[in-house]
């Protein structure tokens, strides 16, 4: 790695090697310079069982939106993340409210 290497906003991290997969989260909310919040959950489990992680970054309210929304999708195509990402990037396209998100 080179010693130029800066971070300026590191949020979510993941690391996939073979078949394994490693997702974090720095915890941290902030507006702007200033800390809201140092211990907030951004990585999670959704769906049926809990079998997929997902992670957020940016304006809360607009992650939790779209968390909410990608699990509705999920309960609605079971097993299925592809399809229910895919449902989801419709509505996307086609919600005046997610189309500014």
């Amino acid at each position: 790695m080179s010693d130029n290497l800066t971070m300026h906003a590191t949020t979510i991290v993941t690391v996939r090697k073979g078949n394994k997969v490693v997702i974090a989260g720095d915890g941290q909310v902030s507006l702007g310079q200033t800390i809201m919040k140092g211990n907030a959950k951004k990585v999670r489990r959704i769906g049926k069982g809990g079998n997929v992680i997902a992670g957020f970054a940016g304006a809360t309210a607009d992650a939790f939106t779209l968390l909410e929304r990608l699990e509705a999708k999920l309960e609605q195509y079971p097993d299925q993340l592809t399809r229910a990402c895919v449902e989801l990037a419709k509505d996307w396209r086609t919600d005046r409210y997610l189309r500014r998100l």
